[in-house]
């Protein structure tokens, strides 16, 4: 029983740690200042302490972990240059002839596919709901709503803090549809994520006949 624990545990822990080291090689001295690190990459933090809280009652499956480590990821590199700067998204703007540097909308598609796996194995093992319809549109509906609240928390951020952290917080570049574009894709990720398990489980099953 030990072994196995210490087995299951193993991954996260290996996760745990690279993050970690990540999280200290770029709060060190970020180009876009530690303030614009933290309001990026502290939401993600603070997600990492609440699983570390609930690990002994309510450890997740490694799934959950491997996203987690993905989404983490995304949002120490935007939180290390600013949406608006990744040199990633400078290279794909040069290169396509984007007009902006679209990085951002990978983060807000990232919003959408790994929170949405956490919410739905939360939503299987600790409600009633089962494997089907009913349970996907709550996922995606949770997944809207909480891409609606960050867009609200970007916008308190701007009023509050200095502006020009609040504007590379917000990362409009311009487009005064930012918002909406943000919600479209945190939702079009979290479908699209979420759509090879419902065929899955909405596809007919055979039912072996007894004179086959």
């Amino acid at each position: 029983m030990v072994n196995e624990r210490l087995s299951y545990y193993r991954m996260p822990l290996v996760l745990l740690g690279i993050v970690t080291a990540a999280c200290v090689a770029t709060v060190i001295k970020p180009p876009a200042g530690r303030l614009n690190w933290l309001l990026e990459v502290g939401p993600g933090l603070m997600g990492i302490v609440i699983l570390i809280g609930l690990y002994r009652r309510f450890p997740m499956s490694h799934m959950v972990y491997i996203c987690v480590f993905l989404h983490m990821f995304v949002l120490i590199y935007g939180g290390y240059y600013t949406y608006a700067e990744t040199p990633l998204g400078n290279w794909a703007k040069q290169f396509f002839g984007f007009s902006r540097n679209h990085y951002d909308r990978v983060g807000h598609i990232a919003l959408g596919v790994f929170p949405a796996f956490i919410i739905r194995e939360v939503l299987l093992r600790k409600t009633p709901l089962q494997r089907g319809g009913w349970l996907y549109f709550i996922i995606i509906s949770i997944v809207l709503a909480v891409a609606a609240f960050w867009e609200l928390l970007e916008w308190w951020v701007t009023l509050i803090v200095a502006s020009d952290v609040g504007s590379a917080f917000l990362g409009s570049q311009g487009d005064i549809w930012d918002a909406q574009w943000d919600m479209f894709l945190a939702l079009i990720g979290a479908s699209a994520a979420l759509l090879p398990l419902f065929l899955h489980h909405a596809a007919p099953r055979r039912i072996p006949s007894p004179f086959i």
